[in-house]
Formats: C-alpha cells, structure tokens, sequence
C-alpha cells in the first residue's frame, strides 16, 4: 500500500512525530465534533430561538477570527507544538463551560473561547505536518495526517449522539472534555519544530510577507475567498441541519449525516494527496467544489433519508478533498518563515463564512424555509468554483489550465 510505503520511507523521528501527531488529532476532532449534531439541540432545550441557535453557533468563529493572526506568529516565532497545546486545553475546557453556563446568551461567550481551540489546532498541526514532510511527498502526507478529520468526525457524532440520548447532555460535554485532555498526554512525544529567528537572517530576505501584503497578493485572496465561500455554507450547515431533520422526520438523524460525510471524507482523503503530488493541487479542488454544489442541491430536494445520504457522502468528499488541498496549495505559495501567518489569513477566509452564516441567516428567522437556505449554499459552491476555475493563477487562461490539471501552480515556491 502507498501510504505504507511512504511512512516506511521517512526517518524515525518523522515516524514517530507524525504518529503521535495523528493520535492527539483524532482526539481532538473526536472532542470537537461530540458537540455537532447535540449543541444546536441543546441551546434549543435551553429555550433558545432560530435566531439564538444560529448566534450562538455561529459565535464560534469570533474566538477563530480574534486569535488567527496571533497564533499564526506564535507559531512562526515560538512553538508550532505550543500553539497545539493551547488548542488541546482550549478543546477540553470549553465543553465543561456549557455544563455549568446553561442560558443561552452566557454561551455566546464560551463558543467565542472554543472557537480558538480550532484556530489554534489546526494553525499549528498543518504546520507541523508540512514541517515534518518530505517536499515531493508533501501533498500526500497532508491528505494522510488529515484523514484524523473524518475518523474523528466518523466517531464523534454517532458518540455525542449516542451519549446525549442515553446519559444527557451532562455526560455528553464530560466525555467532549476528556478526549480534548487525552490528546494533551501525547503532545510530549511530538518533536518540536525549533523557532524561526528570521530577521536575523539573510536567507529569509523577501520570503516574509507582513499583513498587508499577505491580503494584497492575488496567490493568498483566491484561497481565502474560496474558503470564505464555503465557511459560510458549513456554518449554516452545522446550524441549521440538526433542526430540519428533527422538525421535517426525514428518517434520518444530523449524528448519521456526518459519520456518513466522515466516510466520504476519509475515502477522499486517501486518493485526493497522493494524486495532488502527481497532477496538481487544481482539478482536486475543481472537484470537491462540485461536489459541495452537488450535496446543497441535494438537500434543497430532501424528501427522504436517500437524498440526504447521498448529500452526506458528496458533502464528505467535497470537504475531505477541499481543506487538505487548500493547505497544501497556500504552503506551496509560502515559505516555511511565514507559514503560521499565511495560514491564519487564508483559514481566517473559513472563519468569518463560519462567523457570519448562523447570525445572518439565523436573523431571517422563519422568513427562510431550509430548502432555500441550503439552495443559498448551493449558490455558493457555484461560485466558488467559477472564481477558482478563472482566478486560481494569474489569469483567466493560466487558471483554467490549471484548474483542470494541464498547468502547474505559478505561484508555488521552489522549497
């Protein structure tokens, strides 16, 4: 199998980094994702509106937004592994805030704070793998050490479901808590990538972008508007699904959803880095935009539980086959000096998307039906691929061709 060959090829350090690596990211994304398909049902319980739901949900996003830019340069100037540990703690506190904060508006202010669990995480584990990774194998070890996402997205729902059902809530945000801290155990055994002095050096002379000219360059916006794209239709997704299958008795439950995703995503995930590495980052993400267009009109015709699994596994594979290629294609156009902060600024795309999908669509209230919020998304994926297809390189031709597959990134770096 390749993916065992190539983590036969690394050295041990890589082995073993990369092991432990992938041990505390399945925890974590079990912690994260116990809370999917339960929270908006609990806020819900607790009294709160459509309008509050998606307030609350989507005030996740705040903590991402407000602590991007800062974990990105603690993680470029100090510590990849200590920007991974303030994500794990993050992950493990925040479930034990909605245990002991139970109205609604209080659980603004904890969502804001888990936000940052999820800003700091994956900030400073895409750095690591890219860190660790050997350059031509760089694409397919991102595909591999991101398949901890659907694996802990496979489990983490059926379980948060399951407990929720059969213990309460109460158990529920116990167990989220106490994957968050297993993860912190294995972080020790991670090595650290060293800090980089880079203004102390010649080497890294113009291979440091400061902010401006990070949201300036054309080879950073066109991710990070994409993302913004598709922030804004997941966290209308994650908001608003829950409540149209229990309301519309489709046979079908939110915990189902995304473990069917998971296994779109992991079996996406497989295929989607090797073949990057070989034919390019573009018709890979040509495709999962499809597929997100594909699963949001779907959803619009949902009479039955066939349509929404279908719109689960063509979820799945758009987003098990869009973020780990997106990663990938931003650490090609960066250098190792500056990663933390290019990720914090493409990613911060996805995270306003998330930020403002619950407030704005949640405001509209029962003005909206659900066929013709995931009609919206689905209007979104569609614009998402026509700007990567004609924006994703420096202009309309190179674009295209690179798009589907016939030209190589422009913008990449050489290292």
């Amino acid at each position: 199998m390749s993916i065992l060959n190539t983590y036969a090829n690394l050295n041990p350090e890589q082995r073993r980094s990369l092991g432990f690596l992938l041990g505390v990211g399945l925890l974590f994304w079990i912690s994260i994702t116990t809370l999917l398909p339960t929270l908006p049902t609990y806020i819900k319980s607790l009294g709160g509106t459509r309008s509050q739901i998606g307030l609350v949900m989507g005030s996740f996003a705040i903590g991402l937004l407000c602590s991007r830019t800062l974990l990105g340069y603690l993680a470029d100037t100090k510590s990849r592994k200590l920007v991974l540990c303030i994500g794990i703690i993050v992950a493990g506190l925040a479930p034990l805030g909605y245990l002991l904060i139970q109205s609604v508006f209080p659980l603004i202010g904890v969502r804001a704070v888990h936000g940052i669990s999820i800003a700091a995480f994956t900030t400073a584990y895409s750095a690591l793998v890219v860190d660790i990774s050997p350059i031509k194998q760089r694409g397919e070890l991102i595909g591999y050490m991101s398949l901890v996402t659907p694996i802990g997205m496979s489990i983490g729902p059926a379980l948060g479901g399951f407990l929720q059902e059969f213990w309460g809530y109460t158990a529920l945000f116990i167990a989220s808590a106490s994957f968050g801290f297993l993860g912190l155990l294995l972080v020790n055994f991670i090595q650290d990538t060293s800090p980089i002095n880079y203004q102390s050096t010649s080497e890294t002379k113009g291979r440091i972008r400061n902010f401006k000219q990070m949201i300036s360059s054309h080879s950073l916006v066109i991710p990070a508007l994409i993302l913004l794209m598709i922030g804004l239709l997941f966290g209308t997704l994650i908001t608003f699904l829950p409540l149209f299958l229990q309301e519309n008795n489709l046979g079908f439950s939110a915990g189902l959803f995304y473990t069917v995703a998971a296994v779109g995503s992991f079996s996406s995930r497989v295929f989607a880095g090797p073949a990057s590495d070989r034919y390019g980052r573009g018709p890979l993400i040509t495709v999962s935009l499809l597929c997100y267009f594909v699963s949001m009109i779907l959803l619009t015709q949902a009479t039955g539980s066939k349509q929404i699994l279908l719109a689960g596994i063509f979820e799945g594979i758009g987003a098990g086959t869009l973020i780990p290629m997106i990663i990938a294609l931003i650490s090609d156009r960066s250098s190792s000096y500056e990663r933390g902060r290019v990720y914090s600024v493409c990613l911060g795309g996805f995270d306003i998307g998330i930020a403002l999908a619950g407030p704005v669509v949640g405001s509209l209230g029962s003005d909206l039906s659900y066929q013709t919020i995931f009609t919206i998304n689905s209007s979104l994926a569609l614009a998402a691929f026509f700007l990567f297809i004609s924006q994703s390189n420096y202009n309309f031709k190179t674009s295209l061709s690179f798009a589907l597959g016939r030209e190589k990134d422009l913008y990449a770096f050489d290292d």
